[in-house]
Formats: C-alpha cells, structure tokens, sequence
C-alpha cells in the first residue's frame, strides 16, 4: 500500500468515526425530545398533578445537553484530524485529538455553548417552563 492509499484509508477511518459521533449527537436529541414528549402525554391525560415532576425534568434535559457537547467536541477534534491527514503524503494511522484540544471550537465548554446546541436545548427548557406553568394553573 502506497502513502496516498493509506492516507485515503486514514481518512475512511476518520469519517467512520466522526459519522458514529454523529448519530450518537442524533440519538441524544431524539432521547431527550422523547423524554419531554412522555410528559406531555402524562400531562395530557391529568396523570400528573404535581408540578415539581415538569421541573424535574430540565435535570434530563440539562444532562442530554452535556452529553450531546460531549459528542460535538469530539466530533470538531476528529475533523481536525482529518484536516491534517488530508494534507499528508504518507500516514501512521494515529489519531492522536489532544493535540487539537486547545485550538478554537476544541474545548467542551465551546460545543456546549454551540449555537445549535444552544437553541435545541433552550427551546426544549422554555417548552418544559411552559408545560409547569400549565400543570400548575
């Protein structure tokens, strides 16, 4: 195997893995509007009188949140990698993202505060506000 083959598997690789980072951030968005959609039928059908379970929720919420920061971090340090290698002749395969984890939009703080990250989650807690203003009234 040539260095441009190895390279072009590298990246493969690099893409595998940035895809599965992907669907895992997908996965934690559909839980947690899964989450929020269980109360609202709870809500719907006067199961739940207490408005304190509606607040109880952002605790999920604010934890899917988190995670999904997690998934957005790792994912932006994987294609830092893939930058780099993109532009190798040859590759020792490593994928080596701590070398990535100080440069701009690398840090955890950064993909939780995402813009996307940010609006999801925030209407999701303005919508769980609203549902313990309607189960309190």
């Amino acid at each position: 195997m040539n260095g441009t083959e190895k390279v072009v598997e590298h990246l493969n690789i690099t893409q595998a893995v940035i895809n599965r980072l992907g669907r895992n951030s997908f996965l934690v968005k559909s839980w947690s509007m899964t989450i929020i959609a269980a109360a609202m039928v709870l809500i719907a059908k006067h199961e739940v009188e207490n408005p304190n379970f509606v607040l109880a929720l952002v605790f999920p919420v604010v934890g899917f949140w988190i995670l999904d920061g997690y998934f957005l971090w790792q994912e932006r340090l994987f294609r830092k990698v893939y930058d780099k290698v993109r532009v190798q002749p040859d590759t020792d395969f490593q994928m080596d993202v701590a070398k990535h984890r100080g440069k701009p939009k690398c840090s955890w703080v950064s993909a939780i505060f995402s813009v996307t990250l940010v609006i999801f989650y925030l209407i999701e807690i303005a919508f769980t506000a609203f549902l313990f203003f309607i189960v309190k009234a």
